[in-house]
C-alpha cells in the first residue's frame, strides 16, 4: 500500500508542477500544443497496451467492453455537466480551442477535467501494483506528461482572470492529493476483487481517456502545434510504448 501511494504521488506531482508553471509565465501555445501531443501519443499508448490489452487478458473482451462503454459514457456525462454549469465548451474541459471562453469559468473547468481524468488512470497503477506486475512506466509517463498542459492551461487562465497566486496553487494541490488518493484506492479494489471486475475498471479508465482525447486533448494539440502535432503524437506512442515495467 505504501508503494501505491509513492507512486501515486509521483504521477500526480506534475499536477502541481504544471499548476506552478502556469503562474511562473503564460507559455507559447505550439509549444503547450506539442506537450499535449507528446501526452496524447502516450496515453493512446497506455489505452492500447496497460488498459485494454491487459483488460482483455484478465477478466475477458466483454467485461472490458461494458468496462469501456461504461468510462466512456460517465466522462461525456460529467463533461456536459459542467459545460452547462460554467458555459465553457466541454472541448474546453482540457483546453480545448474554442476562441473566446469565459476566463474566469475556463480555469476551473480546465482543473475539473484534469480531476476526471486522473482518477481512472491513477488507479490503474494501483491496480497493476496489487496484482504483482510492477508500475508501467509507459502508463506513469502517460500520465505525468498529459497532467502538466491541462494545469499549465488552467492556472494561466485563473491567473488572468484575477485569481490569487496561493488559491491557485492550494486548488492544484488538493486535485493532486485527490488524484494521488485513487492509486491505493485500486489497489486496495483489486486486492479483493475478481479479475473480470478489475477488467471493468481497465476499461472504464481506457473508454474515458478515449472520450477525453478525442473531445478535447488531441484536437487542442493539432490547434496550437499545427502539422508537427502528428509527429509528437508518435513520438510519445513511441516513448511510451518501449518503456518496461518496473517490478
Amino acid at each position: 500500500m505504501a508503494a501505491a501511494l509513492g507512486w501515486g504521488a509521483l504521477a500526480a506531482s506534475s499536477l502541481v508542477i504544471g499548476g506552478f508553471l502556469g503562474l511562473v509565465r503564460r507559455w507559447p501555445e505550439r509549444t503547450v500544443g506539442l506537450v499535449l501531443a507528446f501526452g496524447a501519443g502516450a496515453l493512446i499508448s497506455a489505452v492500447s497496451f496497460d488498459l485494454a490489452q491487459e483488460g482483455a487478458r484478465i477478466g475477458g473482451p466483454g467485461t472490458l467492453a461494458v468496462g469501456l462503454g461504461a468510462g466512456a459514457l460517465t466522462y461525456y456525462a460529467a463533461a456536459a455537466i459542467v459545460e452547462r454549469r460554467t458555459n465553457v465548451p466541454r472541448r474546453h474541459l482540457t483546453g480545448g480551442p474554442d476562441p473566446a471562453p469565459p476566463k474566469a469559468a475556463a480555469g476551473p473547468a480546465l482543473a475539473l477535467g484534469a480531476f476526471l481524468d486522473g482518477i481512472p488512470e491513477q488507479l490503474v497503477l494501483g491496480i497493476g501494483l496489487a496484482a504483482g506486475e510492477g508500475v508501467s512506466v509507459g502508463l506513469l509517463a502517460a500520465i505525468f506528461i498529459s497532467n502538466l498542459p491541462e494545469a499549465v492551461g488552467s492556472a494561466t487562465e485563473m491567473r488572468a482572470s484575477g485569481g490569487r497566486p496561493g488559491a491557485i496553487r492550494r486548488l492544484w494541490a488538493l486535485i493532486a492529493v485527490g488524484c494521488m488518493l485513487a492509486t491505493p484506492l485500486g489497489y486496495a479494489v483489486a486486492d479483493v476483487t475478481s479479475g473480470d471486475l478489475q477488467a471493468a475498471i481497465n476499461g472504464f479508465a481506457a473508454g474515458a481517456l478515449l472520450v477525453m482525447l478525442i473531445d478535447s486533448m488531441i484536437p487542442e494539440a493539432a490547434a496550437k502545434a499545427s502539422r508537427p502535432a502528428g509527429l509528437a503524437t508518435v513520438l510519445g506512442f513511441a516513448v511510451a510504448a518501449g518503456l518496461p515495467g518496473i517490478a
